[in-house]
């Protein structure tokens, strides 16, 4: 799993650089902070067409890389949080393919149910900058 992770990793890294790059030369100084918005508008040239092509389908190939690495340490977690005394979730199989099952359910239905992404990622930006800098460690010095 360690090599798996290393791996996912470079490429993952490789795809961020490669979707930065590319929609810089795509977009130029009009570049939006949210690179899925610049999608909207069409090219006229054949190099911006193939750029834009390049840029979606790297963003695409980096969901498809990600989404099961965080997955599994969700599904481990949530494994073990709800099951302490189970035995392992790679043993189970009926358990392992209904966590993951209602993991996927919930994914979707949140990405329907959210109209604006950047709702949810002001409400976490907001509300992890609070808990890292009051609530974590008053509960350290607590502990």
């Amino acid at each position: 799993m360690l090599s798996a992770v290393r791996i996912s990793m470079i490429l993952c890294a490789a795809i961020y650089f490669a979707i930065g790059i590319f929609g810089y030369l795509l977009f130029g100084e009009s570049i939006m902070a949210d690179i899925l918005v610049n999608f909207d508008k069409s090219s006229d040239t054949a190099a911006g067409a193939l750029l834009n092509d390049i840029v979606r389908l790297s963003y695409a190939l980096h969901l498809m890389l990600v989404f099961p690495l965080l997955n599994f340490s969700l599904r481990a977690n949530l494994d073990e949080f709800l099951f302490p005394k189970k035995p392992l979730l790679a043993k189970d199989t009926t358990r392992f393919l209904s966590i993951t099952f209602a993991l996927l359910v919930l994914s979707y239905l949140l990405a329907i149910a959210i109209p604006n992404i950047w709702y949810f990622f002001q409400f976490m930006g907001s509300t992890s900058a609070v808990c890292l800098a009051f609530i974590f460690p008053g509960s350290i010095v607590l502990r």
